[in-house]
C-alpha cells in the first residue's frame, strides 16, 4: 500500500455534506441509549406482557462479544475509518464505497464490483465482479449471523474478512496497522477509543472492533409502521393498512419469514433465485455450511425488509430490480415457479395470486418500513486526506405510481439529479456546540428527531386508546371499522347477515362474536377474492359464532398471541387453512367445523399449550396437525373424510425447533380417504391418502382411546423426518421419532385401500406403522396389523 495525502472538498445542490461532530462526548447518536458508558440500541420499549398493540414486539438480543463494548470512543474512529479509503491496497476503496449511506447502506448494483474498481455505489465501475451485492447494514446489529451465507459469527469477523479477502479490499494486515500509524490524528483517536498512547492501540484486531462498533449504532426502528405499531392509528394510510393484512397473511406468508419487528429471520432458506444470465457464477464461501446454521446448500439468510426502499436491486445477486419483480417471483412460486431444479425449496414458497392493486398494497406498506432517523454524518474529511464518497439517489423500488411519501421523496430526488426540477436550496445550517456551522441532514424518511419512547411522546394525542366499547355491526356496516373503534378490551358483536370483509386486529383484548338469531348467524364471505376473513395479532383474541366461507388464503389467523379462542366457528373454503393460530401460547379451539382447506382444516404451529377439542374436520387436505409445538391436546374431535386425520408434526427450517408433548385422544378418525388435492409444491402434498394419524419426528406423543376406522392405507403410522428429506439434506430439527406412545385405540377396517404411492415405500398397508427410527417408542396395541411384526411394547 502506498499514501498519499488528499485534501478533498465538494459541494452539492442535490443532498447536504453531513459535517463531522464537534466531539464524541457531545454527539447524539440517534436510537442509542448510554448504559455505563456503552452505547447500547435503543428500540421502541415494549413491555411484553404489555405491548401498545400486537403488532409491536420486543426486539432481539444484539450479537455482540463481550471484549467489545460500543463506546462512542469507538464509534467516531469506526466512522471515519468506515468512510477513508486508506484501508484497502490501493487506497481507493472504502467500506462506504459498497456499502454507502444513501444508498441504505448497499452500493445500488446488482454485484457488487471488488478489487480494482473506481467510483462508489451507483457509480463504481471495473474491477472485479463478485457474485453478490452488498447487503444492507441497517440493523445489521440484530443479524444471527453476517453475509448472505452466514459465514461469519459477527461484525467484527465480517469486518476481518471483507478487508482481508482478495476480491474486495485486499488489505494486508500488517501494511495497514503500519499506514495508520504513521497518521497522527489515527494515533490520537485509537489511543482514545482502546487505550495506549503514541498509537500502540492501532492493532489490526482493533480496526475491525472499530468498525463493528460504528455498525452497531447503524439502526431503524422509528418509520411510520412503528408509529402506527406503537397506537398511531393515522400513522399509516388506508393503502398502507391493506398491504400490512397482505403481508400478514398466510396467502402471500411474508410476515412467516420476515417476522416483526425487524423485518428479518435468523433462519436460511433456500427460495430458488435464478442465477443472472451475465453474472460470475456463485459458489460456496468457506464457512457457510456452518453460518447457514443447518440450512442446505444453497440457503441464504433472511434480510431485513426496513429501509427495502432505498437498497434496490434485490435479492443476493440482484437478479430483480423493482419490488414488484420480487413479488412476481414469490407468487410465481419461486425458483420452481421459473422451471428451475430446487429440490429443496422451502416449503413456505408456493404460487398464490395477486392483482395489480394487491401488489401496490403491499409495496406501499414496505415503503412505510423507511426510516433513516440514524443516518450518520459522511465526514467531509478523514484523516488519511483521501476523498471521501459522493452524495448519490437510489434506485427507485418501484414503477408502479403509489402514493407514498417516500416514493415521492426519491422521485423528487431523481427528477433534481436529472435537473429536471428546481435545484435543491443550500442545506439550512444549524451551530454546533463548540461554535461551528454544519449541514443539517436531509434524510428520505426521518419521522422523528427521538427514537419512541415509553411515554409515545409525539403522537399520544393521535393514538387509539384503550376504550373497552361494546360495537355492534349490521348488515352494511364495517367490521372493521367497528373494531377499530372498539379498541383495547373491546367487544364487536355482529348481526346476522353476509359481509365481505378481511379484518385486521391489533389491539389487545377483542372479542368477536357473532350474534345467532333464530339459527342464523353472521357470514363473512370472501368471495374468492379477498386473502383472510380475520387475522389477529392481539393477545387475550376470541372470535366466535361466525359462518367463514370462500377466502384465497385462509379463514382466521392469529401470529404471535398469548390466550387466543377459536368457538363455534363454521368454516368452509377458506383457502389453505381453516383455524390458523402461529407462534402462540395458550391456544384453545372448540366446537368448530371445518371443511374445504387445501393444507389444513385446523392447524396449530409453532405454539405451545394447546387444546383441540370438539371439533369436526373433514374434506380438508388434513383435518387436526399439530406442528413444531409444545404441549397440546387434541381431544374428542370428529376426523373423517379428509386425506388424513390427525398429524403430529417436526418440519425443519421453522422458529420452533420441536415437536413435543402431545396428547392425542378420545377422537373418531374415520375414513379418511379423499384424494390429496395439496398444492404439489407443499410438504402436505406428500401425505398418503387413506391416513388416519401421522407422528413425524415428534417426541413424547400420546395416542390413546381413540376410534382409527376405515382409513384406507393407515391406521397410526410413526416415522422420520428423513423419510422427506433423506440423507444427506442438513436439518436444523433432530429428524428422528422418540418417546411416542400408542395405546388402547380401536383400530378397525384400516389399510384395505392404500394410497397408490405407498409402492414406493416397499411397505405394507397396515393398521400400526413405524419406520424402525428413533428411541423409546412403545406400543400396546394387542389388535391390527403391523409392520414390523414386533413393535415395542409398552412397559
Amino acid at each position: 500500500m502506498s499514501h498519499s495525502c488528499w485534501v478533498f472538498g465538494l459541494t452539492t445542490a442535490l443532498l447536504p455534506l453531513l459535517i463531522v461532530g464537534a466531539s464524541v462526548s457531545e454527539k447524539r447518536y440517534v436510537g442509542m441509549r448510554v448504559v455505563n458508558g456503552v452505547l447500547v440500541p435503543s428500540p421502541p420499549p415494549v413491555d411484553e406482557r404489555n405491548p401498545d398493540t400486537g403488532l409491536q414486539k420486543a426486539f432481539p438480543a444484539i450479537i455482540q462479544p463481550d471484549d467489545n463494548p460500543t463506546t462512542p470512543e469507538k464509534v467516531e474512529l469506526g466512522r471515519l475509518l468506515f468512510f477513508d479509503p486508506i484501508l484497502s491496497d490501493d487506497n481507493a476503496m472504502s467500506c462506504a464505497h459498497c456499502h454507502h449511506p444513501h444508498l441504505g447502506f448497499s452500493d445500488g448494483l446488482p454485484r457488487s464490483l471488488g478489487r480494482g474498481a473506481r467510483g462508489a455505489g451507483r457509480e463504481r465501475q471495473g474491477g472485479i465482479e463478485l457474485t453478490r451485492g452488498a447487503p444492507t447494514l441497517w440493523n445489521t446489529v440484530y443479524n444471527h449471523r453476517q453475509f448472505w451465507d452466514g459465514r461469519a459469527a459477527h461484525l467484527e469477523e465480517q469486518a476481518r474478512m471483507v478487508i482481508t479477502t482478495p476480491e474486495e479490499v485486499n488489505a494486508d494486515p500488517d501494511e495497514l496497522v503500519r499506514e495508520l500509524k504513521a497518521i497522527p490524528e489515527y494515533r490520537t483517536l485509537f489511543d482514545k477509543a482502546f487505550g495506549g498512547k503514541n498509537g500502540e492501540a492501532i492493532t489490526f484486531k482493533n480496526i475491525t472492533y472499530a468498525l463493528a462498533a460504528f455498525e452497531r449504532t447503524l439502526v431503524s426502528f422509528n418509520s411510520r409502521f412503528d408509529r402506527y405499531a406503537a397506537g398511531d392509528g393515522s400513522a399509516l394510510t388506508p393503502q398502507e393498512k391493506r398491504g400490512l393484512k397482505l403481508f400478514l397473511s398466510p396467502k402471500t406468508r411474508c410476515n412467516e419469514c420476515h417476522g416483526l419487528p425487524t423485518f428479518a429471520n435468523r433462519d436460511f432458506k433456500v427460495i430458488g433465485v435464478p442465477n443472472p444470465p451475465d453474472g460470475p457464477k456463485d459458489v460456496p464461501k468457506e464457512g457457510a455450511e456452518k453460518g447457514r446454521g443447518g440450512g442446505p446448500q444453497g440457503a441464504f439468510k433472511i434480510p431485513t425488509l426496513r429501509n427495502i426502499a432505498l437498497t434496490a436491486p434485490y435479492m443476493h445477486n440482484g437478479v430483480f430490480a423493482t419490488l414488484e419483480e420480487v413479488l412476481d417471483f414469490y407468487s410465481g412460486g419461486g425458483g420452481r415457479g421459473l422451471g428451475l431444479d430446487v429440490p429443496l425449496q422451502d416449503d413456505k414458497i408456493r404460487k398464490f395470486h395477486l392483482t395489480l392493486q394487491e401488489k401496490a398494497d403491499i409495496i406501499a406498506f414496505l415503503l412505510a418500513l423507511t426510516d433513516e432517523s440514524a443516518l450518520p454524518e459522511i465526514p467531509e474529511r478523514v484523516p488519511s486526506g483521501l476523498p471521501v464518497v459522493r452524495p448519490q439517489v437510489p434506485h427507485l423500488p418501484t414503477k408502479l405510481n403509489i402514493n407514498s411519501p417516500e416514493l415521492q421523496r426519491l422521485k423528487q430526488m431523481h427528477r433534481r439529479a436529472s435537473g429536471l426540477d428546481t435545484p435543491v436550496q443550500a442545506p439550512p445550517r444549524s451551530r454546533g456546540l463548540d461554535g461551528s456551522e454544519r449541514a443539517q441532514p436531509r434524510r428520505l424518511a426521518m419521522h422523528a428527531q427521538v427514537p419512541l419512547r415509553g411515554n409515545r411522546q409525539e403522537w399520544t394525542d393521535k393514538a387509539v386508546r384503550a376504550t373497552g366499547r361494546v360495537v355492534e355491526v349490521r348488515p352494511g356496516e364495517s367490521i372493521q371499522e367497528a373494531v377499530d373503534r372498539a379498541g383495547r378490551n373491546g367487544v364487536v358483536r355482529i348481526y346476522p347477515g353476509t359481509y365481505h370483509e378481511n379484518v385486521l386486529v391489533i389491539h389487545h383484548g377483542v372479542t368477536i362474536e357473532g350474534i345467532i338469531h333464530n339459527g342464523k348467524r353472521p357470514v363473512l364471505d370472501g368471495r374468492n377474492l379477498l386473502p383472510d376473513a380475520i387475522s389477529g395479532l392481539g393477545n387475550d383474541f376470541t372470535v366466535m359464532n361466525l359462518e367463514i366461507r370462500n377466502y384465497q388464503g385462509n379463514g382466521v389467523v392469529v401470529h404471535k398471541a398469548r390466550n387466543v379462542i377459536y368457538r363455534n366457528l363454521i368454516l368452509h373454503n377458506t383457502g389453505l387453512y381453516g383455524v390458523y393460530p402461529i407462534e402462540c401460547e395458550g391456544v384453545l379451539v372448540e366446537d368448530c367445523k371445518v371443511s374445504g382447506a387445501k393444507d389444513a382444516g385446523i392447524y396449530v404451529g409453532q405454539s405451545r399449550n394447546i387444546l383441540v377439542r370438539r371439533n369436526e374436520a373433514f374434506q380438508n387436505v388434513t383435518g387436526i396437525e399439530i406442528e413444531n409445538c409444545v404441549n397440546a391436546i387434541v381431544e374428542e374431535n370428529d376426523v373423517h373424510n379428509n386425506t388424513g386425520g390427525i398429524l403430529v408434526f417436526l418440519l425443519p427450517f421453522n422458529p420452533s425447533k420441536v415437536q413435543d408433548g402431545c396428547i392425542v385422544r378420545r377422537n373418531r378418525v374415520i375414513n379418511n380417504n379423499t384424494p390429496n388435492f395439496a398444492d404439489p409444491e407443499a410438504i402436505v402434498s406428500n401425505v398418503l391418502k387413506g391416513t388416519g394419524i401421522m407422528i413425524l419426528a415428534a417426541d413424547n406423543t400420546e395416542v390413546y382411546e381413540n376410534e382409527i376406522v376405515g382409513n384406507g392405507t393407515f391406521g397410526v403410522m410413526v416415522v422420520s423426518l428423513r423419510q422427506l428429506f433423506p440423507e444427506p439434506t442438513p436439518l436444523d430439527v433432530e429428524p428422528y421419532p422418540d418417546g411416542n406412545r400408542i395405546y388402547n385405540n380401536t383400530l378397525r377396517d384400516n389399510a384395505k385401500d392404500p394410497d397408490e404411492r405407498l409402492k414406493r415405500f416397499g411397505v405394507p398397508p397396515v393398521d400400526l406403522l413405524w419406520d424402525m427410527t428413533g428411541k423409546n417408542n412403545q406400543w400396546q396395541q394387542p389388535d391390527g396389523s403391523r409392520f414390523p411384526p414386533n413393535l415395542p411394547t409398552m412397559k
